[in-house]
């Protein structure tokens, strides 16, 4: 079996085109780490996907040297929780990794949900 690091790793994919930008985004916040857009599948009425710049397969992927994303990503959330209005109210943060988590895009991210009260469900 070719683990997903090994089948997407250097394949240019839609979100490395999103951060390039040829490919059209909503973004909400961009810095020289992480960038973040709004999901185009949304589960909630704010649903954000923040997303590293460098090439991240998943969790799994993320070497010692790049385990501080984790603290940018993070620190994005916060501000764009903040931004949207969704602070306050709560929200909800999830990492999918791999096939049976349902992760679909294989580019580490992070989904930020709120603006409702969320059910037990989680993103697909």
């Amino acid at each position: 079996m070719i683990s997903p690091t090994d089948r997407f790793k250097n394949k240019e994919c839609i979100f490395c085109k999103m951060i390039a930008g040829t490919l059209p985004s909503e973004k909400v916040y961009e810095n020289e780490h992480v960038f973040a857009f709004r999901d185009i599948n949304a589960q909630s009425p704010v649903h954000v996907l923040i997303i590293p710049k460098k090439h991240i397969v998943d969790i799994l992927d993320v070497s010692g040297e790049d385990s501080e994303i984790f603290q940018h990503i993070f620190r994005a959330a916060q501000l764009i929780a903040g931004q949207l209005g969704i602070a306050g109210s709560g929200f909800r943060t999830v990492f999918n990794s791999g096939d049976n988590a349902c992760q679909t895009m294989y580019h580490l991210h992070l989904h930020l949900l709120g603006g409702t009260q969320l059910g037990g469900s989680l993103v697909g």
